[in-house]
């Protein structure tokens, strides 16, 4: 699966003053100016949209019908992107404060960065945050970077795409080495049901079966297909690996939808966790996770992972 990481370089022009987790705020923001972009029936709602199967839009938030390639127990595909706001808390920036916002993009998405960039260049333009003195935080992209590689620069109409992006797969990239403990670090809140309720712990065999869920959603839709794993085999094995230490707290926020006209919850699991036990054969799930964030609500920046 085609793997690009992005970061926008944004520079306020005007006082902005955000949420202390602004992924909510990116990603609303990053929607009305893709579909203003894009979109060419405007008053059209996405399901109902001859076009929707060839809109960069509807494919972003509209959620479309799953495609063949989607996998075989997913109500629909995954979306193809996940935002990585800044970590910080910071709520208030100031004219020349800059902000750097990740977006991630999986599969022949990435072929379409040029609309995010435009998109982020609206964005700027339209202004970000609560009014302060009756403006938003306008800002403006100074620049894209994908690894060591400018892509974009203020000033320059040319855009440098990659000349290569990682494939992501459940090969293990690194050495194989054996090892038996593990730390787990959830940077953002994981949110995540089982049996219809929303969990406040999280054992070492649900954190497989949320990457495994992971790997096969997104594999599906924009890999080779649904990996060939022996699930049943790798959930028992994960069963056996003992939660040495928890150091978890639930971390309670939401946000306002404008499409169902009210607060939605998205709390989730913060903190450290660490597992021992027969831990090698699971390291291609440990890298996998720390890229792609697990769990619900990934778009909006929740469930990344460290290990």
């Amino acid at each position: 699966m085609l793997y690009g990481k992005y970061e926008f370089i944004c520079r306020f022009e005007d006082e902005a003053r955000l949420p202390p987790f602004k992924g909510s705020t990116v990603r609303g923001l990053l929607g009305h100016a893709l579909k203003r972009t894009v979109c060419v029936l405007k008053h059209q709602e996405c399901p109902d949209c001859l076009l929707r199967r060839d809109c960069l839009y509807a494919r972003m938030f509209g959620l479309p019908p799953p495609t063949e390639k989607a996998a075989a127990n997913a109500s629909a595909e995954p979306h193809p992107f996940v935002l990585e706001p800044p970590l910080e808390e910071k709520t208030v920036y100031h004219p020349g404060d800059t902000i750097t916002i990740g977006l991630i993009l999986f599969g022949e998405i990435n072929r379409k960065l040029p609309y995010f960039i435009y998109a982020f260049d609206e964005m700027g333009k339209i202004g970000m945050g609560k009014r302060v003195g009756g403006k938003l935080g306008v800002f403006v992209l100074q620049e894209v970077r994908c690894g060591k590689t400018i892509v974009y620069k203020d000033g320059n109409s040319e855009i440098k795409l990659p000349e290569s992006l990682p494939w992501l797969s459940l090969e293990p990239a690194g050495g194989g080495d054996k090892f038996d403990q593990v730390e787990v670090g959830l940077v953002t809140p994981l949110r995540f049901q089982r049996e219809g309720h929303l969990e406040d712990q999280l054992s070492f065999e649900q954190f497989i079966r949320l990457a495994l869920r992971r790997a096969s959603s997104l594999l599906s839709a924009f890999g080779e297909g649904e990996p060939v794993l022996d699930y049943s085999g790798l959930i028992e094995s994960a069963a056996t690996v003992e939660t040495v230490s928890a150091d978890l707290t639930w971390l309670d926020w939401s946000r306002y939808s404008n499409r169902q006209k009210k607060r939605i919850p998205m709390g989730g699991l913060v903190g450290r966790v660490i597992y021992s036990g027969n831990l090698s054969h699971f390291f291609p799930f440990f890298e996998f996770a720390g890229r792609v964030h697990l769990g619900k609500n990934s778009t909006f920046g929740l469930g990344k992972i460290e290990v």
